[in-house]
């Protein structure tokens, strides 16, 4: 759920933008719907945990810079350049999370659900590091070497397609380390049996 409510406005500019017939029109509709939906994320986020993850802290300043550049200039360069940012952002704090701190961030972010050997932490924070940094450099690659409609595509499909394939093998790589709890009821019972 979590998952699909980070790419809400994501989809709220995708279906702007190709509810358009003209591309610029479209852009510079689509971006100002982009900027209030990841405005209306952020203060959902506040008013319902009275907390603001840092990922969407970025995200939010990033789209407003590069936004209203894309609205004021007319430009898809600024956002295709915004995605990227952010992505290469994200992986500047998880690598600095390495040494600024007790624990990487990904540790600090889901060790309260799971526990798992810090080696294996590691692996985890190096391989979203890598993610991060691919993902900025294949979003250049399709913004400037393809037409604004089909990096559009890209965003919407590649990108949440991409991230939730990532999501599922990082699970299937932690699934390993998980060790399943003994059962509550098996000793009471043996005991029961006992004695009857």
């Amino acid at each position: 759920m979590k998952f699909l409510f980070d790419f809400f406005p994501i989809l709220l500019f995708f279906i702007t933008f190709k509810s358009h017939e003209d591309q610029i029109e479209g852009m510079v509709t689509a971006t100002g719907v982009l900027i209030m939906a990841t405005l209306f994320q952020v203060s959902f986020n506040w008013l319902k945990h009275r907390k603001i993850e840092k990922m969407h802290i970025i995200t939010l300043v990033l789209v407003i810079i590069f936004g209203g550049a894309t609205i004021y200039f007319k430009e898809p360069s600024y956002l295709i350049w915004k995605v990227t940012i952010a992505n290469w952002l994200f992986a500047i704090v998880f690598f600095a999370s390495h040494f600024i701190g007790h624990k990487p961030i990904i540790k600090r972010m889901m060790d309260h659900m799971i526990q798992l050997p810090e080696s294996v932490w590691t692996k985890l924070s190096l391989s979203w590091i890598s993610f991060f940094t691919a993902l900025g450099i294949l979003n250049l690659f399709i913004g400037f070497n393809y037409d604004f409609d089909t990096w559009v595509d890209f965003k919407f499909y590649g990108l949440m397609g991409l991230t939730l394939a990532f999501t599922i093998l990082q699970s299937i790589f932690i699934s390993k380390y998980i060790q399943p709890e003994p059962e509550a009821d098996s000793e009471p019972n043996s005991e029961r049996s006992k004695e009857d």
